[in-house]
């Protein structure tokens, strides 16, 4: 993972902290230690058999799942929506399939996709747009241009 952090040198956006499934929260704290240690000179790794320089991220940006978290950051993904509902779609035997048989789960039951959308409509509201994305940070996030804040 450090391989990569250094390699693309983005905003990390990973799980949330804390969430229903135990898993996202593990890896929500895989990635920021992932994160810290990609930023010391003395961890050394390579790409395409070349040294990487240490580099760490400025913002690790945690997504909020399940559980509804108060969001540090809200974007604006109206135009983005359809999109993300059709990559969701990819995954629609995870979701309420009336005909299978298989025992219902918090995301295989009929009010799922419903609740995906109410959370991005509450999301988009705090800040103005249809939908929203929210998210929690570790420490604030900075820019140098205030043209951005709604």
């Amino acid at each position: 993972m450090i391989v990569a952090i250094r390699r693309h040198q983005q905003v990390l956006i990973t799980n949330a902290v804390s969430d229903r499934h135990p898993d996202h929260g593990r890896a929500a704290s895989l990635v920021a230690e992932a994160a810290f240690l990609s930023g010391l000179r003395r961890v050394p790794t390579t790409y395409d058999d070349k040294d990487q320089q240490a580099w760490r991220p400025v913002t690790v940006l945690h997504a909020i799942q399940d559980h509804y978290i108060q969001p540090d950051l809200v974007v604006d993904i109206t135009p983005y929506w359809p999109k993300k509902m059709e990559a969701l779609y990819c995954f629609a035997s995870q979701f309420h399939d009336p005909t299978s048989t298989e025992p219902t789960s918090p995301i295989a039951n009929p009010d799922f996709l419903p609740f995906l959308e109410a959370r991005a409509r509450e999301m988009g509201r705090l800040i103005g747009a249809t939908y929203g994305e929210g998210f929690t940070t570790r420490r604030p996030v900075g820019g140098d241009d205030l043209v951005w804040v709604r």
